[in-house]
């Protein structure tokens, strides 16, 4: 299956017509995060392809009308405390960052994101009575803790992620939040048996 996998900057490249071409096959898009709600739409409706997203920290995902109504993207679909399978391929969100001010939205504490998990895994187990499986895809905004991280409290990792990879053993976790401006910053690690990619910009996947 091949995915498109997005976050936190919006690519000029993708609005040119022939990355268009090149993407025609694309199965499936992912967002992990703070992206325009624009963007997203832009991406499904020019792709044909389902879009699943999580909510990065800054909220740019959602806007709100006259009538001061959340909107969320057109054709799109929140994947935050969801557990879906789209085209035989299991998949979970887990949105925002770490707490580091107060903003009451989309920022989590260690604790907070500990519960957002146990929430999931009703579903997870059901998954692994149907399908043999727990997950094949968890897309969150922050990295886990102590891969593609930072330092800094906004940017440091979720140790509640580390966990999740060790009981429910996903083939891959796709983030953002960290964003990458040297080209030798890694951006893709294997840890136990799951593949982590940091999804900064975009990145075009081959998931077999």
């Amino acid at each position: 299956m091949k995915i498109l996998a997005v976050s936190d900057k919006v690519a000029s490249e993708l609005y040119v017509p022939e990355m268009h071409k090149r993407l025609a096959e694309v199965d499936l898009i992912i967002s992990s995060g703070d992206l325009p709600w624009y963007y997203l739409e832009y991406l499904v409706t020019v792709l044909r392809a389902p879009l699943f997203y999580v909510i990065g920290n800054h909220g740019l995902e959602v806007r709100q009308d006259e009538n001061g109504r959340i909107i969320y993207p057109g054709g799109c679909v929140n994947l935050d405390g969801r557990v879906v399978r789209v085209k035989n391929l299991l998949l979970a969100g887990l949105e925002g960052s770490r707490r580091y001010n107060d903003r009451p939205f989309f920022q989590y504490t260690e604790e907070e994101m500990m519960w957002k998990v146990i929430r999931l895994m009703p579903r997870l187990f059901w998954n692994r009575l149907r399908y043999g499986k727990y997950i094949d895809v968890l897309v969150t905004h922050a990295p886990p803790y102590g891969i593609h991280d930072g330092t800094d409290l906004c940017h440091m990792g979720f140790k509640a992620f580390l966990k999740f990879i060790e009981k429910f053993r996903p083939r891959y976790l796709i983030h953002g939040h960290q964003h990458i401006y040297r080209p030798d910053t890694p951006w893709r690690t294997r840890y136990r048996d799951t593949i982590i990619i940091n999804a900064y910009g975009y990145k075009v996947l081959e998931l077999r």
